[in-house]
Order: C-alpha cells, then structure tokens, then sequence
C-alpha cells in the first residue's frame, strides 16, 4: 500500500473515535543536543496528541504531551518525509497506560520503534483528573516525519 493508503486507511479506522488535539498539537520537537536531526533525513520530526473528545481537561493534555515528547530520542533512521507513526494507548484512572500499540507504522522500524517507547517511557502520567468520569482515556500520539 502506497503511504496515501496508509493515511487513508488510518482516517477510515480512526472514524468511529472523536479526538481533540491538544492544544500544542502543532509543536515541532526540540532538535537534539549535538544538531542530530542534521544529518537524519530532510525532513522536520513533529509530535501530535489527540484525546478521546470527551476529556476535556487541557492542562493535563499538555502535561501528557511534553512528557512524551521529553521522553523522545529521534532515531538515526528516519522514514521518508511525511511518513508518521500513530501510536494508541488507553490511560486508566491511576495514570498507567496499556502497552504501547503500533496504529499506523511510518516505513522505518527505527522511527516506529522510538516512538513506541518514547511513550513507555513516558508513563506512568499523572492519574486522570477527579473532574473525569470515565474510567479510562485514549490517546493517539503521532510521531511525523514532515517534509521540511
């Protein structure tokens, strides 16, 4: 499948669940100590989080999305540019996640694999604010590779 199919198979799964952006969304990560992202593909790594739309608190949705994204070492490999990783887990009340799931793999397994465990890495997060009825939230944290 061509990476228009991947997209377009990503929006025909993703339908059913309603997400919010976080308020960062469209932040571009931090260039690594030591200019790494120079010499990595030509291409601006960008990190997005999207709640499920009925968790509405936005502090905690920042929170959640510098935790990853200090969590995130890019890795040498890169996929092409506008390549992307969707990776979902589920936060429950206590703030532990499900084990990362791979939703959408970018084309490069080092890319896919970092963005995996920047978001192990990142949990525990907070537990789930009080104002939250839900049991449990999920969360879809893209990690693109944008052309630059």
């Amino acid at each position: 499948m061509t990476g228009g199919g991947h997209e377009a198979a990503a929006r025909v799964a993703l339908a059913p669940l309603v997400l919010v952006a976080v308020a960062a969304a469209l932040q571009t990560m931090p260039v690594a100590p030591g200019g790494a992202f120079a010499a990595a593909a030509a291409c601006t790594p960008r990190l997005q989080a999207f709640f499920a739309a009925d968790f509405k608190d936005q502090a905690y949705q920042q929170k959640a999305y510098q935790e990853v994204a200090s969590s995130w070492k890019r890795p040498a490999g890169s996929p092409n540019p506008g390549g992307k990783t969707v990776v979902i887990v589920t936060l429950t009340r206590d703030g532990k996640t499900t084990p990362p799931a791979l939703h959408l793999k970018s084309g490069s397994d080092a890319w896919d694999a970092a963005a995996a465990e920047a978001v192990r890495k990142a949990s525990p997060f907070e537990p789930l604010p009080k104002a939250y009825a839900g049991p449990s939230v999920e969360v879809h944290f893209h990690f693109e590779c944008a052309a630059s």
